[in-house]
């Protein structure tokens, strides 16, 4: 598959994949598709996701007759640790928020990409763009409204929307971390660097609250761990194919999907609010990146 635009459809569809299993494995028994699930740490499951690509990525490496530890250490260990700790927080807003407000609040990831590559790429951006930025947070901010007055726990909703809108800075870094990588590693070298990095990481994590899977955890995790792989080349490679701001549009069809799994599965019902302030978020995002392409 040469095409970035499918890549990135690709990918979005594979996280989506993610997102609705990390889901259940939060919800643990309170779900009712598969009865009997324990419920899982965050952190356990992206030590399992890691564990699982690394073994991929070193073994494609290895055959590809790649250098182990790539030519661009130092970009390639920011993206890894950019990386981790925005899958990490992120993995924990699926738990603690709806599907759908969780995974759009994830895609402010290219507004916090513009500012990182302001400053560290020495990019300029129109004032149009600032517009459509001001846009997304607009949304961000209405999310947020409407979470304190439907949540019972006002002030935890708002703490986990504030936590992901931490993981869309560390994942916009990570994306520019991809740019700058763009010329000396391969799409897979880039990809080891987050496994490498988690796995010490998240194991002595675990090593507090660890929960043996039993029974159909064990697939599930290795979905979590192949899906997350296949989205996180599909990715890397779109970017390398094309011009970020031609793929990154279309990773946001998965924002609608999410939205009908959220509703259809999980049952989760949001008001005409938020789903304004996610049309905001993802009209700003997306009109941005195509200002941009210009």
């Amino acid at each position: 598959m040469k095409s970035p635009i499918l890549l990135v459809i690709l990918s979005g569809l594979s996280f989506l994949i993610v997102n609705f299993l990390v889901k259940i494995m939060g919800m643990g028994p309170k779900q009712w598709l598969i009865p009997g699930l324990q419920q899982f740490p965050a952190h356990e499951l992206v030590l399992a996701r890691s564990i699982i690509s690394f073994a991929i990525s070193a073994y494609i490496i290895y055959k590809k007759g790649l250098p182990f530890f790539g030519n661009n250490k130092t970009w390639l260990i920011v993206r890894g640790c950019s990386g981790m700790i925005a899958l990490t927080i992120f993995f924990h807003t699926i738990y603690h928020l709806p599907l759908a407000i969780a995974s759009t609040v994830q895609y402010l990831a290219p507004i916090f990409t513009l500012f990182f590559a302001i400053l560290i790429l020495g990019e300029r951006i129109r004032l149009i763009q600032w517009l459509f930025v001001l846009m997304a947070f607009t949304g961000v901010l209405l999310l947020g409204f409407e979470q304190q007055f439907a949540s019972l726990n006002a002030s935890v909703s708002l703490y986990w929307i504030g936590l992901g809108i931490l993981s869309a800075a560390f994942s916009g870094l990570a994306y520019v971390a991809i740019v700058k990588l763009k010329a000396s590693d391969q799409p897979i070298s880039i990809v080891l660097y987050f496994p490498m990095i988690a796995i010490p990481f998240m194991g002595i994590w675990c090593l507090y609250d660890f929960v043996l899977p039993k029974g159909i955890e064990w697939f599930i995790l290795l979905a979590i761990g192949i899906f997350t792989q296949l989205a996180q080349v599909a990715l890397t490679k779109a970017l390398h194919l094309g011009n970020a701001t031609m793929v990154t549009p279309f990773q946001y069809l998965s924002a609608i999907y999410a939205g009908l799994v959220g509703y259809f599965i999980f049952h989760e019902q949001l008001s005409f609010v938020a789903y304004f302030g996610i049309g905001l978020i993802l009209i700003g995002v997306v009109a941005n990146s195509l200002v941009k392409k210009r």
